[in-house]
C-alpha cells in the first residue's frame, strides 16, 4: 500500500472527522479508506484515532503526526506540479460552491470554454449562497463577495461587483423618482437579508469620500439576490443589486437606475480555499480560470490580487 496514500487518507480523516466524508472527498470506497489508516497505524504502531460508531477524533499522536504529513503533502504535490505542470493536464472531481447569481449568470455560460481548456476536470458545482465548512463538506473551494474574516481560508481577491439602485418605471410612476440618496428613506425598498449574518443590509453608497447607509421604508426581505430582481421586475420597490444582474433590463427599459452620478459601494469579491490543503492543479486551474473571466468581464478588477 502507498504510503503517501495512507498519508493522505489519514489527513482527510481528520480533516472532515468522518471516514464517510472522507472517502466521498477522496472518491473512495470507505472501507479503502479504513484499511489506508489502519495500515498506517500498524506501520507507525502508534494509535492516530479515536473511533467510535459516531465520531472519530484524533490522538495526540494523531495530531502531532498530522500536521507534519500535511506539510510533506504540500511539497511533495508542489514538487511534482513543478516537473509536471506543463505536460499533465488538471484532471479529477472538483468540488465548488459559489452564490447562485454569480454560478448563474458568470460561471456556468463560461463552462464550455472551461471544459475545453480542462476536459478531464469533473466538476460538481454548488450554486448557494449559505455559508459552507469546507474541510467538513468535502469543498476544495468556494467564490464569496464581502469582507472575508475566516482566517482560516486563503482569499484570493477576483474584483469588486458593482452595484446598482433601480426599479421598474411603473413604480417610479406611481410613488415618484428619489432625487437624493436620502430620499429612499420615504420610498419602499427591497432589502437583502444575508444568509451568512442573518442581518438586513442597508443601501450604501459613497458620497464625496464618505459612506451612508439607507434602510428606507421596508415591506420585503429577500435572501436570494435573483429574487430581489424580481421584486424590482414586479413593482414591489426600489432595489440595490449587482449591477451584471440587471444591465440587460436597463437595456430594454424594463428597470431604471437612480443616483447614477452617486458611487454605490462595490462588493469584493474572493475565492477561498483552506490553507491546510495544498492548492493543487485542478483548483488552481479554476482559480487562475476565474481570476480570467471577472478581469475580462463587466466588473472592476482586482488592481493587484490579495491573498493571505
Amino acid at each position: 500500500m502507498d504510503r503517501f496514500d495512507t498519508m493522505l487518507a489519514f489527513t482527510r480523516v481528520v480533516e472532515l472527522t468522518s471516514f464517510t466524508k472522507a472517502s466521498a472527498s477522496l472518491n473512495l470506497p470507505k472501507a479503502t479508506v479504513s484499511a489506508q489508516v489502519q495500515a498506517l497505524e500498524k506501520r507507525l504502531q502508534v494509535k492516530l484515532l479515536n473511533r467510535t460508531t459516531r465520531h472519530v477524533s484524533v490522538t495526540p499522536d494523531g495530531a502531532a503526526y498530522y500536521e507534519r504529513a500535511v506539510r510533506l503533502l504540500g511539497e511533495l504535490e508542489e514538487t511534482e506540479a513543478a516537473v509536471s505542470q506543463a505536460t499533465i493536464a488538471p484532471k479529477g472531481r472538483l468540488r465548488v460552491d459559489v452564490p447562485g447569481s454569480v454560478g448563474r449568470r458568470i460561471i456556468i455560460p463560461a463552462l464550455p470554454r472551461f471544459f475545453e481548456r480542462y476536459p478531464e476536470i469533473d466538476l460538481e458545482l454548488g450554486c448557494t449562497d449559505r455559508p459552507v465548512d469546507l474541510l467538513q463538506e468535502g469543498v476544495d473551494c468556494v467564490i464569496r463577495g464581502g469582507e472575508i474574516v475566516d482566517e482560516s481560508l486563503v482569499a484570493r481577491r477576483l474584483g469588486d461587483i458593482q452595484m446598482l439602485t433601480c426599479a421598474s418605471p411603473a413604480y417610479f410612476k406611481k410613488f415618484g423618482t428619489p432625487m437624493a440618496t436620502a430620499d429612499l428613506e420615504r420610498h419602499t425598498v427591497v432589502n437583502f437579508l444575508s444568509s451568512k449574518t442573518g442581518k438586513i443590509l442597508p443601501f450604501e453608497y459613497l458620497e464625496n469620500g464618505v459612506k451612508t447607509a439607507v434602510l428606507g421604508q421596508r415591506r420585503l426581505a429577500l435572501n436570494d439576490a435573483d429574487a430581489c430582481v424580481v421584486a424590482g421586475l414586479a413593482g414591489l420597490g426600489i432595489i440595490q443589486v449587482a449591477k451584471f444582474m440587471v444591465k440587460d433590463y436597463l437595456a430594454t427599459g424594463q428597470l431604471r437606475a437612480v443616483f447614477t452620478d452617486c458611487k454605490c459601494e462595490t462588493l469584493p469579491v474572493y475565492v477561498l480555499y483552506p490553507q491546510n490543503r495544498h492548492l493543487s492543479t485542478k483548483v488552481r486551474a479554476f482559480v487562475e480560470w476565474t481570476a480570467e473571466l471577472f478581469a475580462n468581464g463587466d466588473f472592476v478588477p482586482a488592481k493587484t490580487y490579495s491573498q493571505r
